[in-house]
């Protein structure tokens, strides 16, 4: 591409809807309460907005089992709300991207209630995987697949027959071998474009297409891409390739630059590459960086590859490290082994060193918005927000926790409502003192009205990189390695240094314009801090 469009280096900010700001008081986030809170995100400095499913939902999965993808959830607002929301965020240069989710429905989506009554054999069915079980009467599921959440991945219906959900039960799995589905999906794409979205951000994009027949598999651990033998016959299927180039062609057709970013836990990276290809996806999260661990190796390893695999189809690199599914960063690196990012903490776990896990996060949050190409934000890193480790958990709401016999705590520590205001009920998030996960009573010292203004603070530190990152087009640029004690690179004017090492390192000759920790009486760089500098 010729000519570099807004998402090749815009910084997308995750809005998640239900824990960002509840205008009606009921605990629960709203598009309204998003609304008012839209000066936020530009006083910050990003270019867009992700919104998570605000769609109408039983909310069994926090939106992801979505009944109506054409309406609002009465819990978020109306339609009206969100006309309202795309209206603020336009007036203020604001592009917003909304969440597709076109794996799976809601048990209570029209299509799926038509299913369980049609019956076997019926074509309502067909839109859906059910299978006949098997055992002498079908008591057993058809194979032995399991569930992302925990358990069987089929749940038997009173007639007998059993459907596929990867993840919960009330989250059937469409059958996208059936022009039905793929027609419809085309037709909520087309909906959301002509109402003025930016985008998509895909759910799940690797999990549509099913190999044929749905042949029986054990995950061994082992990753096994397809073709080969073992391989899962579920995830990165040839077939999903064709769904987004389809959708590209739709894409392309509306005016602006509309985008897509896949959400695709793939490896290795040379096939998470191929969603995007120049006629699929723009974008696909660059979890192998998110995932890779505290020292300098392990970090240019992940951004070498992908610089490269990008580079490869003619694609950018994207940089992520936080989001509503892992443990927030200023949380996992807080362990001197980094805590695995998909396993919640909760009361009884080992504790992170919140100040050490600060520290990386502000350090690690600087290296990344230096590199060249797009960066996703989630809600409350601007903050530092860690995730609640000691959330109670009877309070607990994510299916993994059931699902997996509560040997896995899941995905609530990263999802509690963020504090704005320290003496506030609910820190601000509402008007009264309800919030949907109980907030930490740390989240006082934490709340943006704490912060901002405050010379040093995470919030007017993530303000100060953004302002810079613009200012010296580091999206646009190029990175170059530099040779060294210490991983340090230079990207157009600014050179970066990060400290991964357990003493001072020296700093290169130049200007300091951003440092993610105070440097040492000498001058030299503390370990776990990043500098900004210019020549």
């Amino acid at each position: 591409m010729s000519q570099l469009v807004w998402w090749q280096d815009a910084v997308i900010y995750q809005v998640y809807p239900r824990s960002y700001a509840d205008a009606d008081g009921d605990g629960m986030g709203d598009l309204p309460g998003i609304t008012s809170r839209l000066d936020h995100l530009v006083e910050l400095g990003v270019d867009a907005l992700w919104l998570s499913p605000f769609y109408r939902s039983p909310q069994a999965d926090a939106g992801y089992d979505v009944a109506d993808y054409r309406d609002v959830d009465p819990r978020f607002g109306t339609m009206a709300d969100f006309d309202a929301l795309m209206a603020g965020a336009g007036e203020r240069q604001l592009r917003v991207i909304v969440d597709l989710v076109p794996n799976h429905t809601s048990v209570e989506h029209p299509w799926f209630k038509e299913a369980l009554r049609a019956g076997p054999g019926s074509h309502a069915r067909d839109r859906y995987h059910f299978r006949k079980g098997t055992g002498p009467d079908g008591e057993q599921p058809p194979n032995r697949w399991k569930s992302v959440f925990g358990g069987p991945a089929w749940t038997r219906v009173d007639d007998g027959e059993w459907y596929l959900h990867l993840f919960d039960a009330s989250q059937p799995d469409l059958n996208w071998d059936l022009p039905e589905v793929r027609e419809e999906f085309e037709s909520i794409l087309r909906f959301w474009l002509d109402k003025g979205v930016a985008g998509f951000r895909v759910d799940v994009a690797n999990a549509l297409v099913k190999e044929s027949g749905l042949p029986d598999w054990v995950d061994t651990g082992e990753a096994i891409p397809p073709g080969h033998p073992g391989a899962p016959p579920m995830w990165d299927q040839e077939g999903v390739h064709e769904i987004y180039r389809s959708w590209r062609r739709l894409l392309d057709t509306y005016p602006d630059d509309r985008m897509m970013v896949g959400e695709a836990w793939v490896r290795p990276p040379e096939r998470l590459v191929r969603y995007v290809r120049p006629d699929e996806m723009q974008q696909a999260f660059n979890f192998a960086y998110l995932l890779a661990g505290w020292t300098a190796v392990d970090q240019r390893t992940a951004v070498d590859a992908s610089i490269s695999g990008a580079n490869s189809v003619g694609a950018i690199a994207t940089w992520v490290l936080s989001n509503h599914d892992v443990v927030r960063h200023a949380t996992r690196l807080g362990f001197r082994v980094a805590h695995p990012a998909q396993q919640g903490i909760g009361v009884g776990d080992p504790q992170p060193d919140r100040a050490l896990g600060l520290r990386r996060a502000r350090a690690a949050t600087l290296f990344m918005l230096a590199l060249p190409g797009s960066a996703y934000l989630y809600q409350g890193e601007e903050l530092g927000l860690p995730d609640h480790t000691t959330l109670p958990d009877s309070a607990r709401q994510d299916p993994t926790w059931e699902r997996s016999g509560h040997t896995i705590r899941g995905r609530d520590g990263s999802r509690v409502p963020i504090p704005w205001k320290a003496d506030a009920p609910s820190y601000g998030f509402g008007p009264s003192d309800r919030s949907w996960l109980p907030q930490p009573a740390l989240w006082a010292e934490y709340a943006l009205d704490q912060q901002r203004g405050v010379p040093g603070s995470t919030y007017e530190l993530y303000r100060a990189a953004l302002r810079l990152r613009r200012q010296h087009r580091l999206g646009r640029g190029t990175l170059d390695w530099l040779p060294g004690d210490v991983l340090a690179f230079t990207n157009g004017d600014v050179t970066v240094v990060t400290n991964f090492g357990p003493a001072p390192a020296p700093l290169p000759v130049g200007e300091v314009i951003l440092t993610s920790g105070d440097l040492a009486a000498d001058g030299t760089l503390p370990p776990d801090t990043t500098a900004w500098l210019i020549a």
